[in-house]
């Protein structure tokens, strides 16, 4: 069944924008084969054990294209992909575009609950899928929810299939159309081309389709700014999910620049760092807790490096004491980006100083968004004042897929996006965060935000990390736990020498100190890379000997 996903952006603000250039104006799986006729031999996916060409990975999405087409899936159809980072992921998202369908990538690492949710809502007709992740037999449990997902007719799994189930493997290999043809017409490249999972804040993942034109506009646009002018191809190590809305860079990468994308099936700063020495990548993609264990890794000191002309950071604020390890480590240029999957993005550039990356989530790109800071009542505040980030531009996405209630509450009239961030604009155009709307932890009446208190934690000589989140408690409300993983080599923190240190040497307000501290070796991630916070909420409910919650007499 094909969804319905209707633009909320005003149509004219689109043609606006068609007609002022920011639109290639073409659907993503030309723009790529144009790429692949341009250079057929050079390298468009680079993993550990082997290379693909573009004209390799043309010859794959054409032929599963051609599989597609031939089992029924049409243009609008959704469909799944649930594959590991490398060629295959790659193939996957093209052919998919290819057929005009939209494609619906979700990270490795996905449990029942929110398979159902991801597939349901979408009503994928397809779906490509990795047999098993990890200790989950996932294709049994895509098996065992097809009585709840009557719109999915078709799924192809890599690995050994299930009774009902096509092998993947063999259509990568099976015919193509003659002379790369396809039996479809290209799509229209306002229509949708890419639904994003986002868990955000919600329960429930939320899902956001975008257009072929501003997958194309957002992501080659950051991709241009962080190149700065550098003529040399671009090679882009993407450490974070290829399906996540950060890993989104890679597919854009390819289609756009025609630059080549080197990945690993999985996460591991040992493996993360053998690419570098090995196969030369000239930008890094990741989020910081990924930068923090490459930071950690024995191999550093001894991996050449010296390929890297920056390190891009996103999906959470980058402290700055890990920001000054990376350009010592690293010897590059650091650069972060604030985006969402909800069509916001501001990004710092290469040849800003460390105390604009440090600071500052650096200026949105106006030829692709507008960022406006916005009062309770949605009125525009002035700079330097505080309020929920809004956003519009060719970058906006279309709208929230099957959910009326998201887009009652993230959308509004005019066609800006309400991000649930807050944060302030300076004088001379750079944002500033400051926290979440959702994210703050209420005290005795008091708001605290966590952000800040990670922040401090983190500028401890004995802290890699920090992450604070409120624990419920009947007599305050809340009360703020911190959990930190330490600097290699160096003592775990107590609580009452990290008050000290907080007090004393960062000049923290007493009634904002943490008041139960976890020391982990590392944060637990979720599908994206990103740390789980869930799992970190949990945790923190699990009774500690000797680390309760203090008495009214012993809080701050």
């Amino acid at each position: 069944m094909t969804v319905q996903l209707p633009d909320l952006v005003p149509a004219g603000l689109r043609r606006r924008w068609r007609a002022e250039g920011v639109y290639p104006g073409r659907p993503l799986f030309d723009l790529f084969r144009e790429r692949a006729r341009e250079h057929p031999d050079a390298h468009a996916v680079v993993e550990p054990h082997g290379t693909t060409t573009y004209a390799g990975l043309l010859r794959a999405a054409t032929a599963l294209a051609a599989e597609l087409d031939e089992r029924g899936v049409r243009g609008g159809d959704v469909v799944a992909v649930n594959l590991a980072n490398g060629w295959r992921a790659l193939a996957a998202d093209l052919a998919i575009a290819a057929t005009g369908a939209v494609s619906l990538p979700y990270p490795l690492g996905r449990r029942r609950q929110d398979t159902r949710a991801i597939l349901g809502k979408s009503r994928a007709v397809a779906a490509l899928i990795t047999r098993t992740v990890g200790d989950q037999d996932y294709a049994r449990t895509v098996d065992e929810l097809r009585a709840d997902l009557p719109e999915l007719r078709h799924v192809y799994v890599e690995g050994p299939r299930l009774p009902g189930m096509r092998a993947l493997e063999p259509v990568w290999h099976g015919p193509v159309p003659p002379q790369d043809r396809l039996p479809r017409a290209s799509p229209d490249p306002d229509s949708a081309a890419r639904i994003i999972v986002s868990s955000g804040t919600e329960a429930a993942p939320k899902l956001v389709a975008y257009s072929h034109n501003a997958l194309a506009a957002s992501r080659g646009r950051l991709l241009l700014n962080l190149r700065a002018g550098d003529r040399e191809p671009l090679r882009l190590l993407c450490m974070v999910p290829l399906a996540s809305a950060f890993g989104s860079v890679g597919l854009v990468a390819l289609c756009v620049l025609g630059a080549t994308v080197l990945v690993t099936p999985r996460f591991s700063p040992s493996a993360t760092l053998r690419m570098v020495a090995e196969r030369r990548p000239t930008h890094l993609l990741g989020v910081p807790t990924m930068y923090q264990e490459l930071l950690t890794d024995p191999t550093l000191p001894d991996t050449d490096v010296s390929s890297l002309r920056c390190v891009v950071s996103g999906g959470a604020p980058l402290h700055p004491e890990t920001a000054a390890r990376l350009r010592r480590g690293l010897c590059a240029t650091v650069t972060t980006v604030y985006g969402s999957a909800d069509g916001v993005n501001s990004h710092t550039r290469p040849g800003d100083p460390a105390e604009v990356v440090d600071t500052t989530a650096g200026r949105p790109d106006p030829s692709i968004v507008r960022l406006r800071i916005a009062d309770e009542h949605g009125t525009e505040v002035p700079a330097g004042h505080t309020g929920e980030i809004w956003a519009r531009g060719p970058i906006t996405p279309l709208c929230y897929v099957n959910d009326p209630d998201l887009n009652r509450r993230y959308r509004a009239p005019g066609g800006w996006v309400r991000t649930g961030d807050l944060g302030a604009l300076t004088r001379d155009g750079r944002l500033r965060l400051t926290g979440r709307k959702k994210d703050i932890v209420i005290r005795a009446g008091l708001n605290i935000s966590p952000a800040e208190v990670e922040l401090h934690v983190s500028s401890h000589p004995d802290v890699a990390g920090a992450v604070c989140r409120g624990v419920p408690d009947t007599l305050l409300g809340e009360r703020l736990a911190v959990f930190v993983v330490p600097t290699p080599g160096a003592p775990p923190p107590t609580l009452p020498a990290l008050h000290r240190f907080l007090l004393t040497d960062r000049g923290l307000e007493r009634a904002k100190l943490p008041e139960v501290l976890r020391v982990l070796p590392a944060f637990p991630l979720g599908p994206s890379g990103k740390v789980d916070r869930e799992r970190l909420d949990a945790l923190a409910l699990t009774p500690e000997p000797g680390n309760s919650p203090p008495s009214r007499e012993d809080a701050p």
